[in-house]
């Protein structure tokens, strides 16, 4: 199993791997800090690992993060980066990711088109923070089309940045230790993440009891 990381431009043919590359630990305790304003903070990190389902098995083959380049968000460069794999289309792959910040609503775009063209692999995403979705419309509207297209986005919880300590950090065999107001901003970026979300799986709900009741 190898770590990624890409260097240079956009290009796929810029990807240069090695063994040895874990993240270091002062780059994803300032990044993935999950703080309500985390100003300064212009950068997006996206953790990844990539599996593939075999019958009641899965398999896992890559593991790495990325950062955004000049010009191309973190998104997409990982989405030219699978689609280089050229993935056998009968067999099932899932995809996690944890990134620093949600996408902003043109990767949103560009994800919910690239996971119709391959029904045959599944999304994750957890992120740390959301990406101007207070004063900006465009960007919740990303996320509930993100949504709709079947990925599965969630908020990150200490379980969540205790594995991508272990997994992506040169954490040198220390123990992750949250911040103070981990828990507390989760719960609050979650409960925004749901309101956000509120349309696609309730709204349709409330209809039918508004018919019922004859409103």
């Amino acid at each position: 199993m190898v770590n990624c990381w890409l260097q240079g431009g956009a290009n796929v043919n810029s990807l240069i791997f090695s063994c040895s590359i874990l993240m270091q630990r002062r780059l994803f305790l300032y990044n993935f800090r999950n703080l309500r304003k985390a100003k300064g903070r212009r950068e997006t990190y996206l953790c990844y690992v990539v599996k593939r389902r075999d019958s009641a098995t899965s398999c896992s083959l890559d593991f790495g993060y990325l950062r955004n380049q000049m010009g191309c968000h973190v998104e997409v460069l990982f989405l030219r980066y699978i689609a280089a794999w050229d993935l056998d289309p009968g067999r099932c792959y899932r995809i996690t990711w944890f990134t620093s910040w949600s996408p902003c609503y043109d990767c949103a775009q560009h994800i919910a088109s690239f996971l119709r063209s391959y029904p045959n692999l599944t999304l994750r995403i957890f992120m740390a923070r959301l990406y101007f979705c207070e004063d900006r419309k465009a960007e919740p509207e990303g996320l509930r089309r993100l949504h709709k297209a079947g990925a599965q986005i969630a908020i990150m919880t200490f379980k969540d940045y205790f594995y991508c300590w272990n997994t992506f950090v040169e954490n040198r065999e220390q123990a992750f230790k949250g911040w103070e107001g981990l828990h507390e901003n989760s719960v609050h970026l979650a409960r925004k993440l749901r309101r956000i979300l509120l349309p696609l799986y309730e709204v349709d709900d409330l209809r039918d009891a508004f018919k019922l009741l004859g409103l």
